[in-house]
């Protein structure tokens, strides 16, 4: 089965960035990303490649050799799954926040729809591939949709995959390029086939693993939770460490040399973010209690707590630390996408660090070099404003369009994203434009030091005991 046309619904950080690298390395294929929000796709169009919707390294040389080629973008849905061989569901699959499950359950309305939609409109014999991180089968519920409608139409015949992504955003061009491993599931052979086929382009056939949908639709869930887990563990020891006078770093580096353990996920910080890590663990965590098991629900419950535990421990850090108090003060925070090298801040750390420390009233003035303001203040539930009388103990933020002009006048900073700017920083000219006594916290451990310190600077740094 030769794929000629593939159609992908949903342009958003999966979506996109896969369909360019599927449409830069088989020339031969019509790759159509398609979307319901006019302004995504507009941005997607947009002839000036550094407003793409979407931030990730390398993105827009991908999209600039093959939009106009063999890759565009689309509103027209229906139309562009009636042509398709292959139809990629890539939509959000969020957390549940009422009804039953809510709060850990994956809200499926969006791929509902979109099985609908291919249902309606797809023509001759259609692949459908879950690109979307998904619960354990899924797959069940859009097979029952499709063949229904294939049913009321004889002409018509569909098979479900699952292949699920496991990029990171940040590298997700070098992930799509260059992936570890490919994983398809399904239960027709010759679907799973053309869908190896089209990898086959580029990824070594070692490297294209399949299995049953099932295992696919797993595996996707608990790689994400055993990552999550990873992180909690090293934020718990790097608590310890502040306690007791060990370094986390040196921890780090010591156990990371272990070849059962490996140096990978070792890196101590102010907890995981992203669309994926803390919505598919609670998904896990619901699916547990489904099926009757409800200690290992509470095991894999417990890596979001201390996730999150680890987040208001260090506003509540940054608070002791600044004599008890922050209300009136004015707190350079750096970075608040949650993690380098992305505009993405779902999930991020800073929006929980920031809410604690706006209710403490606080004057926050925030600098990520990509985040838009607008994403600031949906994420904080406040819009920026300017700073308040500062012993009315209302807290704020603004935006700073610098580091330089963040950091004026601040009483302490923040370093919440590891850009590679901050790792650069002169602090002697940071110090200068602060009001002393003055302190970095450093949640990322980007700062050096000795630099901090010699510019007359407090130093706290995660999982340092000198702090």
């Amino acid at each position: 089965m030769t794929i000629q046309r593939i159609c992908c619904i949903g342009a958003g950080y999966v979506g996109g960035p896969t369909m360019a690298v599927i449409a830069d390395r088989c020339p031969e294929i019509e790759v159509t990303v398609v979307d319901i929000n006019q302004a995504r796709i507009d941005a997607w169009n947009d002839p000036d490649l550094s407003l793409l919707p979407v931030y990730e390294p390398g993105l827009d040389a991908v999209v600039g050799r093959t939009r106009g080629r063999n890759l565009s973008f689309s509103t027209a849905v229906e139309t562009t799954v009636a042509a398709a061989d292959m139809v990629f569901i890539s939509v959000n699959t969020p957390t549940k926040t009422k009804g039953v499950g809510a709060g850990q359950a994956s809200d499926l309305r969006w791929v509902e729809a979109c099985a609908r939609t291919v249902a309606q409109a797809a023509t001759g014999h259609t692949i459908v591939v879950e690109k979307s991180t998904l619960p354990v089968r899924t797959a069940a519920a859009i097979k029952t949709i499709l063949e229904a409608a294939q049913a009321d139409d004889q002409q018509r015949s569909f098979s479900v995959l699952s292949n699920p992504e496991f990029l990171a955003e940040g590298t997700a061009i070098c992930d799509l390029e260059a992936p570890d491993r490919v994983l398809i599931g399904g239960e027709d052979a010759a679907s799973i086939e053309a869908l190896a086929g089209v990898y086959s382009h580029w990824v070594p056939e070692p490297q294209i693993l399949r299995t049953n949908l099932w295992s696919s639709e797993l595996s996707k869930l608990t790689a994400n939770a055993f990552l999550a887990q990873r992180i909690s563990s090293i934020n718990s020891v790097a608590a310890l460490c502040e306690a007791t006078g060990a370094d986390v770093r040196e921890v780090a580096r010591a156990i990371g040399t272990d070849s059962r353990i490996g140096p990978k996920f070792l890196n101590a910080g102010p907890g995981f973010g992203g669309s994926c890590f803390q919505k598919d663990i609670l998904n896990l965590v619901y699916l547990c209690r489904h099926f009757g098991l409800p200690e290992v629900a509470d095991y894999w419950e417990s890596v979001v707590a201390l996730n999150t535990w680890q987040q208001h421990r260090i506003a509540r850090l940054v608070v002791q630390k600044l004599f008890g108090t922050v209300t009136g003060k004015r707190l350079a925070v750096l970075g608040f996408a949650f993690k380098a090298d992305t505009n993405d801040t779902r999930e991020a750390p800073a929006i929980r660090i920031c809410g604690d420390l706006l209710e403490e009233g606080a004057q926050l003035a925030i600098h990520d070099p990509k985040v838009d303001p607008a994403q600031m203040a949906r994420d904080l539930n406040q819009d920026a404003a300017a700073a308040a009388d500062a012993l009315s103990g209302t807290g704020s933020w603004a935006l700073a369009e610098s580091v330089e002009e963040a950091v004026s006048g601040a009483d302490a900073v923040l370093i919440l994203t590891e850009w590679n700017d901050y790792r650069q920083l002169n602090w002697a000219e940071v110090a200068k434009r602060m009001r002393k006594p003055a302190w970095v916290f450093d949640a990322r451990a980007v700062a050096d030091p000795e630099a901090v310190r010699a510019a007359g600077l407090t130093l706290w740094r995660v999982g340092d005991g000198e702090g």
